[in-house]
């Protein structure tokens, strides 16, 4: 015995929005596609990624600080409508769940 434990430890990534580390599964994967941020649900989309929380507090500091731009390493500004009408949808599915 090595003494070591065994523990399954979780991935972490790091908000663009706000820069707190947490649990990949609790952040929202962002891919550049063309000129716009495209939100990948399913984690599969080919290219560079960026992890948000789901949250329009953080998107708004991704936005304002051109976190995508830099993170996706993309040439110009990214398109980020998609995103916030999918992150506005998400919200207010959240809400309405008891």
């Amino acid at each position: 015995m090595s003494g070591r434990t065994h523990d399954r430890s979780c991935p972490e990534r790091t908000c663009v929005g706000c820069r707190k580390r947490t649990a990949k599964t609790e952040l929202l994967r962002i891919v550049a596609v063309g000129d716009a941020c495209v939100p990948d649900l399913r984690g599969t989309l080919p290219g560079r990624g960026a992890y948000v929380h789901p949250a329009s507090v953080c998107l708004d500091q991704a936005v304002r600080r051109r976190a995508f731009t830099r993170a996706l390493r993309a040439p110009g500004a990214l398109d980020t409508k998609a995103l916030r009408r999918y992150v506005e949808q998400t919200t207010v599915a959240d809400q309405a769940t008891p």
